[in-house]
């Protein structure tokens, strides 16, 4: 069966959609509203399930990779939830210490496909650690909807002290060269370049598609940046003005990419809104960043 992608889509069920996602319409409301968009026999629910991840076929690194060293280990975070717990992948073969790469998930906690990321990165040469965000709350419950309801009940200040202990950690770790770079996704985008606002140590950051820190935290930035949005975006690229003039006020280093014609969450490869050619460019893109900003 022939993938499908955002262009087998209305418009405005793509935007209805990512209000479902993101928490501003139900379900329910999802359902109701796309219900005029549904043609040819083809029903509001079937749209939405062929939105919705597909984790087994988007899979590019398997979790068995003979390449690859992977395990779950939990982590004191004293000044968020008290434990996290994170998945760790580094490649088997490796010369030296390596760079290491902290891993942002979206709104749903650490899904199948953040894990296949965090396997990618791994193939590429680094050490890459990725929280759950959900752990305090029993981890990823296995099922999108029931992760978008738990990340709701989530308290925020604690979870930004979880990842910015998970960073401080990757600054320690035993086979890393002490540089830490950050990676995020949508609300994972907003956790780098938050986290670039509160840790002047951080040595790189790519958020896709990410919210923007405050104007007046910007001048805080040490970190270079890397920074990617989807060109029909209107809900994250309002920002994206005030944060570039904050970025130019306070000089500080960044490299930006609007890539057009492509939707939020244009880079996760499970579901329809992925676009192959703006993903895997900012995908090389991100590589080539970090390994320029985080190898010594």
């Amino acid at each position: 069966m022939t993938r499908k992608t955002a262009q087998d889509f209305d418009p405005e069920v793509l935007k209805l959609f990512d209000r479902y996602v993101h928490g501003q319409i139900s379900r329910r409301g999802f359902l109701q509203g796309a219900q005029k968009f549904a043609l040819a026999g083809v029903s509001a629910e079937a749209l939405l399930l062929a939105l919705s991840p597909n984790f087994a076929e988007a899979q590019q690194v398997p979790p068995d990779d003979a390449r690859l060293q992977t395990r779950y280990q939990e982590f004191a975070s004293p000044d968020g939830n008290g434990r996290l717990r994170a998945y760790i992948a580094q490649p088997t073969q490796r010369s030296g210490k390596l760079p290491t790469v902290l891993v942002v998930h979206e709104n749903r906690g650490l899904n199948p496909h953040i894990e296949d990321i965090t396997r990618r990165l791994a193939l590429d040469g680094f050490i890459a650690l990725a929280p759950d965000a959900l752990f305090t709350l029993g981890g990823y419950p296995g099922e999108e909807d029931k992760a978008r309801e738990q990340f709701q009940k989530l308290d925020q200040n604690k979870t930004r002290a979880d990842f910015i202990a998970a960073a401080r950690i990757l600054e320690q770790w035993p086979d890393g060269n002490g540089k830490v770079g950050v990676v995020g996704f949508c609300y994972g985008g907003g956790i780098a370049n938050f986290l670039a606002t509160q840790l002047p140590q951080l040595a790189a950051a790519v958020p896709f598609y990410g919210a923007q820190p405050a104007a007046t935290d910007v001048a805080k930035i040490k970190a270079p940046l890397l920074i990617h949005y989807a060109g029909n975006d209107e809900r994250i690229n309002a920002g994206w003005p005030a944060y570039e003039a904050a970025l130019k006020e306070h000089k500080i280093g960044y490299e930006a990419h609007v890539y057009a014609g492509v939707q939020h969450g244009f880079n996760n490869d499970t579901t329809p809104r992925y676009d192959e050619t703006a993903a895997t460019l900012a995908w090389q893109r991100t590589i080539r960043f970090f390994n320029e900003k985080l190898r010594i």
